[in-house]
């Protein structure tokens, strides 16, 4: 448009050198006219300007999109291959899950199994100690009913615990005083209890020595310097007798204790009494 408001202008001049003798109205209108088409080509050369404004800032706008396509796509390539490392790790941790389920699966059978074996051995053990209490159990209602009298007279006193049975008898029935050596009348009580004794298996006899807490004194203390040496050598006559009568040595042992585990107060005639005494132990074999 701009070229041709330009031809115009042209013709329009070469009109007025050629033709002088053109009205003087046709001149003024042409001048209207080509005064109409210079303002023409100055709105248009103005909008021409900024048009070219416009395409730089779109041209600038383009370059800018441009650029954050091409962050878009790093950031895209970035994702990927994060995406890529997580799906490796992810596919590493499901392989090492399914192992240790799997591991885990193998040790519960294992633990199963060995709750099988420990239950198993739980009821036969528990079915061995049943026998053991019973035995013992049936020897400790024998010898309730074997020495009843001498337990009602407090001569002797038989206790049962957690499988641990106890014969006390007092020293005065076994020995004279001072003495070491089993009187006919205590061989008598313990051959009793041989006879009980003999029936019962798989258990030990401990046999102890026990006294009071008063020193040894005079000649006495010539043979027995202390109350260890008195209860050892008691304990002992005791045990070889219950040898002597048919009890396996094997499953015999003789304890001294003195004076050091009484079962009573020993600042009473009464209370010393009580801790005199040979205690007939029998308890599980180990």
């Amino acid at each position: 448009m701009f070229q041709r408001s330009l031809g115009l202008l042209a013709v329009t001049a070469a009109f007025l050198v050629l033709g002088g003798c053109v009205a003087k109205s046709d001149y003024l209108r042409k001048q209207a006219e080509a005064d109409a088409l210079s303002r023409d080509v100055a709105t248009l050369t103005m909008e021409n300007q900024g048009l070219q404004q416009r395409i730089s800032s779109l041209q600038e706008n383009i370059r800018g999109l441009q650029e954050e396509i091409s962050g878009l796509h790093a950031a895209n390539e970035n994702l990927t291959a994060e995406r890529n490392g997580l799906n490796t790790r992810l596919d590493t941790l499901r392989e090492e899950t399914s192992r240790t389920i799997e591991e885990q699966r193998n040790r519960n059978t294992e633990l199963e199994g060995d709750k099988q074996m420990l239950g198993e051995s739980i009821a036969l053990l528990k079915k061995s100690k049943e026998a053991e209490v019973k035995t013992v159990s049936k020897t400790y209602e024998e010898l309730l009913t074997e020495m009843k009298g001498e337990i009602e007279q407090g001569q002797i006193a038989i206790t049962e615990l957690q499988g641990k049975l106890t014969v006390d008898v007092l020293d005065k029935i076994l020995f004279d005083s001072g003495q070491a050596e089993v009187k006919p009348d205590g061989l008598a009580v313990l051959k009793r209890v041989v006879e009980i004794l003999m029936t019962v298996m798989d258990k030990v006899i401990r046999i102890e020595g026990h006294t009071d807490n008063i020193p040894i004194a005079g000649a006495l203390a010539k043979r027995y310097p202390t109350n260890w040496e008195l209860s050892a050598a008691r304990a002992i006559n005791v045990t070889r007798y219950l040898e002597k009568e048919g009890i396996d040595p094997t499953i015999l042992t003789a304890a001294a204790f003195g004076e050091y585990q009484p079962v009573a107060e020993n600042d009473t005639p009464e209370g010393r009494a009580k801790n005199r005494r040979i205690a007939i132990i029998l308890l599980p074999m180990k």
